[in-house]
Formats: structure tokens, C-alpha cells, sequence
């Protein structure tokens, strides 16, 4: 159970191959190239060739192949898979092009009546060098490496695997996904994210069609692994992942959907890139195992000008230039050419030697504030490049930082790009695109904070009237509308207590004038109608109304000219509302939009009539916590003026980051809002308030299941509860979190080597780096790890008695790939055995599988766990030998 349900693809030991009947000596396209390159690969594994179906299915009834080929036409295929079905294959590839629509979905279908789990249609095949299969009609048998690739795209799957093949580089796993494939790339990022002979992984692809499996696996692959990802198609909203469909606020009409997916790979804790040639830089950077902490990088060159030219480039991506520090100075600069400068650029001057670099090098390996270097060396007279490169390559070694090479030039380098190569060394030909490749690779690190992030769907502020706020949104929408009023739209934000102006609808000047006598001057008036997406460009905007008369005469024309611009346009009235008071605040602007396929995203940035003009929004994709609404705001350009600005006092943030909180809480519990408009948020020192809002509705695609909207499941709070432990003290059981990774390590530590051995089947004292991250930053939808959590008091060197955080038992289930079963795990602390918590631990977690949908859960149980055995027995369980170990027992009931 160890094993992963994709195995059998990319590890077969039988290979059943469909490439078509031999015609003097060859086979139809695109059988013959992959019988060629099945036979030029090595791999050593079983290969039957199932020429003729007859002899198969005589032959070979009796057998169990873990794969199948499948080259043939297109109008055998489906008799090919059938033939995969009857000898009971466990996995296939539909290797070839031009099966679509209709005919693909079929074909998906098919196998998966068959139980069969399908690559293709459509797909170039795949490659695993370690194994020397090449499975494919892509081009050569790739060099063995580390770094995966995963691909929707045949061309693009051909020309990396030729690129790589003349610059080094060598792969742990090549698959050709196509759109059409029934194994999508969910599947392959769940395969090389668990895979031990990948460290990296690039993914190109077009389009995904669910969300949510696909962020659940690209969080899972990105928790210990770079993931960069290179994705076509850069659209508008509203162009095609909405069909068209019209913007009925600012936020439709500014979001794109490419920084929809910007926002996702963030939270995702991967990589984007947006070239092809930044795609071949990530590899060569992921080949090198890269690993940046920060994005402080020094420059080291031997002329002033290519040094500039990567500082530009370094402050034009938003990186900071690493610096040696005093302490560092004077030794360096004693060490190096006289003509040597080291104030910002390392420049070791024109005639610098080897060992110039190599002493630079190990300064900036002992200097905190650096974490990358880009080596700089153009061509000068005198000065051998080979053994520069010798020098950079062996001080590389003890660097412990990542180095990126550019040897500029091309008729003299070529030796010295060959020695950077074989040494590992990612070398480019210009400063920028090395400056480039190492931005790519740090945002890694960058991205790895918001992955850690597990917000929960509400806040730890006052709970908002959630019920009163469906109220609302049901009438309305009961009424066939699905844009709220401004008064509809306040009393929205209101529920969730976001502070907004008073506002009341007057429908005749009189009405007016009672009003904004009852609100106090001074007042802004605002038309109240549902087809007029922007006032101001109606004239339905008023401000600083300041008398009775003036708010008749205003009401009278602002009405007059509104009909007329707006012929057809409902009129519900004029509002009336007290001018916000915030004189020196800051305009700024909240929205949501809905995206296909990642659901809702929450937007940012400056606010006021110009917000189209302006165009700065920051997007983030929900639930969000303070530390994901600060970063939120940093990146908006409007940050800049939250400070001390032009006379004015800094706005207070975190009355912005609490707006935030309180949208996304709006989000998470709303599956009907489609778009908002906060507009202007006005903010200053005292605080924020709405001064206008807008929100459109769609009825909910999933109104019975929770979250179901999101792309990205909240922490699930409901699943936290309170069990009393024998002696009155009590623990909380509630799901894992990322920030618990040090108290696991602590539990496995303090286990008993008996225990670990029950849980581990291993002799194994702690958890690694990979492990730790894979057992707590996990995905609430498709797994569940419930730890137990008790407070224990301790008295510590001065005396004092301090209360400590500790785990004594942890329950686990991961889903299936049926999507209808889970095996689960569980260990409870040794000086915590016995008193019932184990059994506690297992009802929570079946009960929460239950509550997922699920029907069944199983696990494996070393048979001389007697202890474990008996829990099972008592619980429900079956128990049955392990059929592929006798060592285990597998243990299952009905949920």
C-alpha cells in the first residue's frame, strides 16, 4: 500500500505493445518509432509485442501486464484498449495525435470501465531514464537526472527532450500529458512530487479543468520540491474563462485570467515563467539543484559595464543587490587586483586571473547578506577563460550559495562554458539572463511562505450575521436580480462588519432633503439604479452637498441627466449618506472576481474614478490571514502612499488588512458572490470605512457542499474538539498545521523504538526535511491528520512554571485514488498509551472520512502488532493477511 497508484506506468516490469502489424518489415506511424525507440532505450523489462489479438488472448490470458502501448490508427485504438482490458493491463498510453472531442472522451471512458488508468489520447508517451524506457515517440532516450517534466504539449515535449540531449541535462521523468488525457496533470505532478529520483519539476500546459485537484497536487509537489511552471495563453477575463460574459464591476473588467493564475501558482508555492527561453533557464537552473534562501544577489565581474547591465536588470525585477559588508571589505580588497572595485559590483578588474574569482567567491560565501552570485567574464586578451571557469568551478564547491555563470563572448568561451557545464554550473551568454534565471528560482523560496499558509474560512474577529447575509442574498436573488443595490450591498458588508457610510434611499427631493437633514451636513448624493455600472460617468455622483437647497436642485438634475444619458436604465431613487470625514485619507479599492477554473479571487489596489486608468490591483486567492493580507497590500503601488505622505499621517494597515479578513470571510461563506466593487475604501489614521460598494450574484454551483467554490480548502475548524484524558486533563484534537512540524519531530523523537518500528516499519529515529513538510502541510481535501494536542506544564531553570504545546497522538487518512477509500495511519506517545486516546483518535478520523463522502478505510498492521490488531478487532475491523507481504496485515471496515 506503500505504492503509488501510478507505479505501474512509470515502473512497469511487463509492457504490453499495440503498435500495428509489421508490412514488410515496418509498422504504421507511429508504431514503428516507438518499437525503435523501445529497442534503442534498454530497458530490461518484459516486452510483449501483441501483434496478432489472437495469440495474445491465447497467449497471454493467464498474464498481468502493468502497461500497455498504444500506437496504432485511430480507428483500431479503441480495439486496442479493449485488448488491454481483456489481459487485465493496469495502466495504458494512447501514443499519437488527432483523436478529439467526442472520440477522446470515449476512449477515456473505456478505460475507465476497464479499470484501466489511461495516458492519452493524444500523448507523445513518457520516458524514465533511470530505468532505460523510453515509451515514447518524443525523440531519443533522455540522460538520467532529477528534474521532471511534465507536458501537455507534444511539440514542446520534443523540444526540450532535443535541447536537453546537447546541453546535459538528464531527467529523472518525462510524460506527454495531452488535454485530452484521462491521466491529467494532477496525476503526474501526485507522481513526481512523491517520486525519490526527482528534485525538481517543469511543468508546460494550456488550460486545467479542475482547480482544485490540480492546486491540491501542485501544493503537495511544491512542499519539498522547485516546481516552475510555463503556461500559453495569456486571456483577459471575460474573453474565455467566462465566455464573454460582460463585467458588471471594476473588478471584472481589471482582472485578468492569467493573474488569476499568477495568484494561484503563489499560494501553490511554485514557479512561473513566461518564456521559453526562461523555461530552458529554470532547467538549467533546477538541473544545478539551485536552492536561494533570499534575492540578495552579488555580482562578481571582470568589466564595469556587464556588471551594470545585471544590476539594472536585478532592480528592474525587484531583487537587491548582495554587498559585502565591513567586515568582509578590507580583507577582500587586499586579496584582489589593485585596480579592483568592491563597493556594489565586485569588478576584479579587466585582467583579473582565476584565483581573483575564487577569492571574491569565498568571500561571498561567508557573507550572511548574500545568497546568490552571477559570475561575470567577457573575453580579454591574455587572460585564459578555461581556466577562469576552472578557478569559478572549484571554488564553487565550498560556495554553498548558487552560482550562475555568464562567459560572454562565443569564439574563445566555448572550452569554458563545456568546464561550467561538466561542473554543474548554469551558464548563460548575457548578464540579464542570468540575472533572469535566478529570479525565476528565488521566487521559489518567496512563494514556499504563502504555501505555508493555511487560513481558516473565518477569522479570529467577532463573528459576522453569516445567516442574516444569505437572508439577504436569497431575497435578491429570489427576486430574478443578481446585482445588489448600494444599500443592498452595504448591508452585505455590514454583516460581516466592514465599516461603511450611512446611506438611505430617497425616491423625491423632498425625501432628499428630510434625509440629509436627519444625516447632518455635509452629504453626497448617488443614483441607485442596477444598470449603471459607473455613476460618475453618468453624473450620478454628488459630493459635499452642503444645504437643503442644494440637495433639491441636485436631486432634480442629477435625475434629469441620468435619463437622458441612460434611456433604459431602472432608477430605484437617489441614496443619501454623510460625507466619510476622512479628508487626508487614502482612496483605496477591494474587489472579488470569478474565474474559471479557480473560483473566487480577492483583488487590491488604488481606488478613486480613475481606477481603470490607474490599473493597480494586486489579486490573492482565498481564505486569507493577516500575514496573507499584508503581503497582499505590499504589493499593490498604492502601498507606497499608506505612509507618512505629502503631509499626511500614515493610514492605519491594519484597519485595511481587517477589510481583507473580512471579505475573504465574505468569500469563503458566499458561494454566490461573483463579483465586488469596494470603492472608494477610504483610509486613514483613525481607520477605514466603504464609501461605496457594488456585488453581483450566481446562484451556487454547489450549495450543499462546503467551500466546494474555493481552490483552495480552508483549515477545517470544525473538525477541532475538546476530549477529556483520564485524570481530568484534556486535550484538542484538531487537524494539522504546517507550524506543528517542530512538535512532530519532537513526537517521533521521543517514541520508543518499538513504536516507531510499528509505525514505520523502519528503525528510522526521526522524520526528514521531505517527510516533515509532507505530514504537515497537507491538502484538507483529498487527506486528514488529526493531532492530538495536550497542555503540559513544566518548571524551568529559574523556577517558574511554564505551559508547553505538546503532540501525543496523531490519526491520518489520504484518499484513494477511487476517490471512495482511505488508508489510515495512527501512533499515540508511549506515556499516553493505554488510556483510550488511540481509540478516540481513530473515531475522529473515521468520522471525518465519513463526513467527506467516503465508504471505506483500510490500513496495514505489522502482524506482531498485537496491540494495534486488538483496536482493530474491537472497532470494526476486518483483519486479513496482506496478500503482496505476509509480514503485514490489511485491516479494513465500512465507513
Amino acid at each position: 500500500m506503500d505504492q503509488h497508484y501510478l507505479n505501474a506506468l512509470f515502473a512497469p516490469k511487463s509492457i504490453l505493445v499495440l503498435a500495428g502489424k509489421e508490412i514488410d518489415g515496418k509498422r504504421p506511424a507511429p508504431g514503428q518509432a516507438l518499437v525503435d525507440a523501445l529497442s534503442s532505450g534498454g530497458y530490461t523489462g518484459e516486452i510483449v509485442y501483441g501483434d496478432d489479438e489472437s495469440v495474445v488472448l491465447g497467449e497471454l490470458s493467464h498474464s498481468r501486464f502493468d502497461l500497455a502501448l498504444i500506437a496504432l490508427p485511430a480507428d483500431e485504438v479503441e480495439d486496442g484498449l479493449r485488448l488491454a482490458g481483456r489481459v487485465e493491463c493496469r495502466t495504458a498510453v494512447i501514443l499519437g495525435s488527432g483523436i478529439h472531442g467526442e472520440a477522446a472522451q470515449a476512449l477515456v471512458a473505456t478505460a475507465r470501465r476497464l479499470g484501466i488508468r489511461l495516458l492519452g489520447p493524444n500523448s507523445l508517451g513518457l520516458q524514465r531514464p533511470g530505468i532505460s524506457l523510453n515509451a515514447s515517440i518524443a525523440g531519443k532516450l533522455a540522460q538520467r537526472g532529477s528534474l521532471a517534466f511534465i507536458s501537455q504539449s507534444g511539440a514542446i515535449t520534443a523540444a526540450v527532450l532535443d535541447w536537453a540531449l546537447r546541453n546535459g541535462i538528464g531527467f529523472s521523468g518525462v510524460a506527454s500529458v495531452g488535454r485530452d488525457s484521462a491521466l491529467d496533470m494532477a496525476d503526474m505532478l501526485d507522481f513526481f512530487g512523491n517520486d525519490p529520483a526527482t528534485q525538481s519539476i517543469v511543468v508546460y500546459f494550456e488550460g486545467i479543468s479542475n482547480a482544485r485537484r490540480f492546486m491540491s497536487a501542485l501544493r503537495l509537489a511544491a512542499i519539498a520540491k522547485p516546481v516552475v511552471v510555463l503556461k500559453a495563453g495569456h486571456v483577459r477575463f471575460g474573453e474565455a474563462s467566462q465566455g464573454g460574459v460582460a463585467a458588471r464591476t471594476h473588478s471584472g473588467a481589471l482582472v485578468g485570467s492569467d493573474e488569476v493564475f499568477d495568484a494561484a501558482l503563489r499560494r501553490a508555492g511554485a514557479v512561473r515563467v513566461r518564456s521559453f527561453v526562461q523555461l530552458f533557464s529554470a532547467v538549467k537552473c533546477l538541473a544545478s539543484r539551485y536552492r536561494p534562501a533570499g534575492k540578495r544577489l552579488a555580482i562578481i565581474t571582470n568589466g564595469g559595464g556587464p556588471g551594470v547591465l545585471a544590476a539594472d536588470w536585478i532592480n528592474e525585477l525587484g531583487l537587491h543587490l548582495g554587498l559585502i559588508g565591513a567586515e568582509l571589505f578590507e580583507p577582500l580588497k587586499s586579496r584582489l587586483p589593485p585596480q579592483a572595485s568592491i563597493s556594489d559590483i565586485i569588478d576584479l578588474s579587466e585582467d583579473a586571473p582565476g584565483d581573483a574569482y575564487r577569492v571574491a567567491l569565498e568571500a561571498a560565501a561567508q557573507e550572511r547578506d548574500i545568497d546568490g552570485v552571477v559570475v561575470i567574464h567577457t573575453p580579454k586578451a591574455g587572460v585564459d577563460p578555461a581556466e577562469v571557469a576552472t578557478a569559478v568551478a572549484e571554488a564553487n564547491r565550498k560556495l554553498g550559495k548558487p552560482l550562475i555563470a555568464t562567459w560572454m563572448g562565443d569564439d574563445t568561451v566555448g572550452e569554458a562554458r563545456r568546464i561550467l557545464s561538466a561542473a554543474s554550473i548554469a551558464n548563460f551568454r548575457t548578464p540579464e539572463a542570468a540575472v533572469d534565471a535566478f529570479h525565476n528560482i528565488a521566487s521559489y523560496y518567496e512563494n514556499q511562505q504563502l504555501l505555508m499558509q493555511t487560513p481558516p474560512p473565518l477569522s479570529e474577529l467577532a463573528d459576522p450575521d453569516v445567516e442574516g447575509a444569505r437572508l439577504l442574498i436569497d431575497s435578491v436573488l429570489a427576486e430574478r436580480r443578481k446585482t445588489l443595490t448600494e444599500m443592498e450591498s452595504k448591508a452585505l458588508l455590514s454583516a460581516f462588519h466592514i465599516p461603511v457610510t450611512r446611506t438611505m434611499l430617497a425616491t423625491s427631493p423632498n425625501q432628499a432633503i428630510l434625509i440629509a437633514n436627519q444625516l447632518g451636513y455635509p452629504v453626497a448624493l448617488k443614483i441607485d439604479s442596477p444598470d449603471v455600472l459607473h455613476k460618475s460617468d453618468v453624473q450620478g455622483v454628488a459630493l459635499n452637498i452642503l444645504n437643503a437647497v442644494q440637495v433639491r436642485d441636485t436631486y432634480v438634475r442629477m435625475m434629469e441627466t441620468v435619463r437622458k444619458a441612460c434611456p433604459g436604465a431602472r432608477i430605484n431613487g437617489i441614496t443619501i449618506q454623510n460625507m466619510s470625514g476622512k479628508d487626508r485619507g487614502r482612496e483605496l479599492f477591494i474587489g472579488l472576481v470569478s474565474d474559471a477554473p479557480f473560483g473566487p479571487v480577492i483583488t487590491f489596489g488604488a481606488g478613486g474614478t480613475m481606477v481603470e486608468l490607474i490599473r493597480d490591483r494586486v489579486t490573492e486567492l482565498p481564505p486569507l490571514n493577516q500575514f496573507l493580507a499584508h503581503r497582499l497590500i505590499e504589493r499593490a503601488r498604492v502601498a507606497e502612499t499608506l505612509g507618512e505622505w505629502r503631509g499626511a499621517p500614515a493610514v492605519a494597515i491594519d484597519s485595511i488588512e481587517r477589510v481583507l479578513l473580512r471579505v475573504s470571510e465574505m468569500v469563503c461563506e458566499l458561494p454566490q458572490l461573483a463579483e465586488m466593487d469596494i470603492n472608494p475604501l477610504i483610509v486613514d489614521e483613525h481607520g477605514a470605512v466603504a464609501v461605496d460598494a457594488r456585488i453581483a450574484l450566481e446562484p451556487a454551483a454547489h450549495p450543499t457542499h462546503a467551500y466546494q467554490h474555493l481552490a483552495i480548502l480552508p483549515y477545517p475548524a470544525n473538525c477541532e474538539q475538546h476530549w477529556m484524558l483520564p485524570g481530568g486533563a484534556e486535550c484538542l484534537l484538531r487537524p494539522i498545521k504546517p507550524d506543528d512540524a517542530e512538535m512532530l519531530q519532537r513526537f517521533v523523537r521521543e517514541l520508543s523504538s518499538e513504536s516507531r518500528y510499528m509505525r514505520f516499519a523502519s528503525a528510522m529515529r526521526e522524520l526528514s526535511a521531505r517527510m516533515l513538510a509532507r505530514f504537515t502541510l497537507i491538502d484538507y481535501d483529498r487527506e486528514m491528520a488529526l493531532a492530538a494536542v495536550a497542555i503540559e506544564k513544566h518548571t524551568d531553570e529559574n523556577g517558574d512554571t511554564i505551559e508547553e504545546e505538546r503532540v501525543i497522538g496523531v490519526s491520518r487518512y489520504i484518499t484513494n485514488p477511487d476517490s471512495t477509500s482511505c488508508e489510515f495511519s495512527l501512533v499515540v506517545a508511549d506515556d499516553y498509551a493505554r488510556m483510550g486516546l488511540g481509540r478516540r483518535l481513530m473515531h475522529a478520523i473515521m468520522d471525518t472520512a465519513r463526513q467527506r463522502g467516503l465508504t471505506e478505510i483500510d490500513g496495514l498492521v505489522l502482524a506482531v502488532n498485537d496491540k494495534m490488531l486488538k483496536l482493530m478487532r474491537d472497532l470494526g475491523f476486518s483483519v486479513k493477511t496482506y496478500a503482496d507481504d505476509p509480514e503485514f496485515m490489511l485491516v479494513s471496515r465500512t465507513l
